[in-house]
């Protein structure tokens, strides 16, 4: 027997008075905030960055719910919540905004329930508003091949860097890899006998992703003709290396890429994300199935894969009517 779903009620404040003076974290709150980073640091493993976001959004909740006067963190219940997204949303903050802050909310009201530092999960019936999911952008495949030709005659002078980059869009557009993921690989992470990378994704999943030979032959000529211009004693495995031998950042790869998609005609102007974007659309518009798919790109939820259907589906029905006369 299906059960309904029960409509999220309407945020609205809390009954009682907020303070609209500075609030400093009680002690309480404060020790729960250290407590709740070592947990998301040491045993759920999440990338820095993740970390800060988590901590930024609870230390502001817990902020909130001081000045409601509620200084234990056992004491945060559904109203306390609802009146901290009320506050935010009349603050004018998007819906994508508040539905993350709201995911938030209740992955650390689980973890308080889940540990003992709370009777029950006060987030569980925490409703969110529903982002408005617009479709990314992606490269069409003319586009793409045009982005490597125009790195390939740039490295052609037989610089490290411009050989480097032709491997890194190369190996990007290949695997679908996240920026961060690129950035952590380390040399030995290359299986050159089948062609395919280990990779570290978020949690520090290991998947493994096979590339072509293209990115084959760009990083064969990276790693003979490239790196060791740019290695130093101190560079260690990594696989990619900035222009003074240190393992390559995200910020010089998303450099890398919105530069010479500058000089691709026409091309929308992505980051690395935007590439992994083209490389699934791709996968897709080539007869690739989700699952497929999924695997390759280390999306926890085939939900998220499933977006680039719709990304195929547009640029059909797009086709469709500028080609067919009865569109």
């Amino acid at each position: 027997m299906r059960c309904a779903l029960r409509r999220p009620e309407p945020l609205r404040p809390y009954d009682r008075e907020v303070s609209e003076e500075p609030a400093h974290l009680s002690e309480a709150h404060a020790r729960t905030l250290a407590d709740y980073e070592r947990h998301l640091v040491a045993e759920r493993d999440l990338a820095p960055h993740t970390v800060r976001a988590y901590l930024g959004d609870i230390a502001d909740l817990l902020d909130h719910a001081g000045r409601l006067g509620l200084h234990d963190p056992a004491a945060l219940d559904l109203r306390g919540l609802r009146s901290w997204l009320a506050r935010q949303q009349s603050m004018g903050l998007s819906r994508t905004t508040l539905a993350r802050r709201a995911t938030a909310a209740r992955v650390f009201t689980a973890w308080l329930a889940r540990t003992g530092r709370a009777a029950e999960d006060a987030g569980v019936a925490l409703g969110s508003p529903k982002p408005h999911r617009t479709l990314p952008d992606v490269l069409r495949v003319d586009e793409a091949r045009e982005l490597i030709a125009a790195s390939a005659a740039r490295a052609d002078d037989g610089t490290p860097v411009g050989v480097r980059d032709v491997a890194l869009l190369e190996l990007l557009y290949a695997t679908g890899m996240r920026v961060g993921e690129l950035c952590g690989l380390d040399v030995d992470d290359l299986d050159r006998d089948r062609d395919v990378v280990r990779v570290f994704g978020k949690g520090r999943k290991e998947r493994t992703v096979p590339f072509g030979r293209p990115a084959a032959r760009a990083v064969d000529r990276w790693l003979t003709d490239g790196r060791p211009g740019l290695a130093r004693p101190g560079s260690g495995p990594a696989l990619f290396l900035g222009a003074r031998g240190a393992r390559i950042d995200q910020r010089a790869v998303r450099t890398v890429v919105h530069r010479r998609l500058a000089e691709v005609p026409g091309a929308p102007d992505l980051g690395p994300h935007g590439l992994r974007h083209t490389a699934a659309t791709h996968l897709l518009e080539g007869g690739a199935d989700l699952r497929s798919v999924q695997e390759l790109l280390g999306h926890a939820s085939l939900a998220t894969t499933q977006r680039y259907t719709h990304v195929t589906t547009d640029r059909l029905r797009r086709a469709y009517q500028q080609a067919h006369p009865r569109a």
